[in-house]
């Protein structure tokens, strides 16, 4: 009986211990951009083993990391639980936050101010909004933070925005496809993100007429339920 007993101590307290060290997973988006920089440089750390967050969240801590190309996709991705903490930009954030009538994420982190703006060609003689008349315009992906910089931007200059044309077509397009796309001249000018905004400018002699200095950029949400098991 006492050997029964002793057994069943020692089971209980490997038991616990396993708990106890058990892995912490930690699922993390982010997008390829350099406003994205403090998840791209941490994402980068953990495939070389000397992750950065990890090493601050002590040991059994993992993270997995998730590449968007903007901030729609990552809320769709915190909607449905595939990932618990994002980089994103604020206008996603609040558009999910509204969706969800403030149940679903939570704002935990300033991340980036600036890196974004509208980049246009060379030759055309496009300086304000009013000028777009007819024109189209390339952002990331629709609802994302610069596409609704761009379509503000486009409306407070006096045109009619509509979400498939209006005086000017706001196209959304995948930030690797811009700059084919500007090159070719099949679009007038895109409102994008760095690197883009800069591989614009070097790459295809773009123009870059109006930059976004001191705007949010990016910030870090959580989904509630992280934060509630977490607590």
């Amino acid at each position: 009986m006492r050997i029964c007993k002793l057994l069943l101590s020692i089971s209980l307290w490997f038991a616990g211990a396993a708990f106890a060290f058990a892995e912490t997973k930690i699922r993390v988006g982010h997008f390829p951009n350099i406003t994205h920089a403090q998840g791209v440089v941490a994402h980068a750390l953990s495939r070389q083993g000397k992750g950065w967050f990890e090493q601050r969240l002590g040991p059994g801590t993992k993270i997995e990391w998730f590449i968007y190309n903007a901030g729609p996709s990552a809320m769709e991705a915190i909607f449905a639980s595939s990932i618990d903490l994002t980089y994103v930009g604020p206008g996603p954030a609040l558009n999910a936050y509204t969706k969800s009538n403030g149940e679903e994420i939570r704002l935990i982190a300033g991340a980036a101010n600036g890196g974004a703006g509208l980049v246009v060609q060379p030759d055309a003689n496009l300086k304000a909004a009013a000028d777009f008349r007819g024109k189209k315009i390339a952002t990331p992906q629709l609802g994302n933070t610069q596409d609704i910089s761009c379509r503000a931007w486009l409306t407070d200059g006096g045109l009619k925005i509509t979400q498939l044309g209006g005086d000017a077509q706001v196209i959304p397009t995948q930030n690797p496809d811009q700059l084919g796309l500007f090159k070719a001249k099949r679009i007038d000018g895109v409102w994008t993100v760095e690197p883009w905004l800069g591989r614009l400018e070097q790459e295809a002699s773009g123009k870059v007429i109006v930059e976004e200095k001191d705007v949010a950029t990016t910030i870090l949400v959580s989904s509630v339920k992280f934060l509630k098991e977490k607590r």
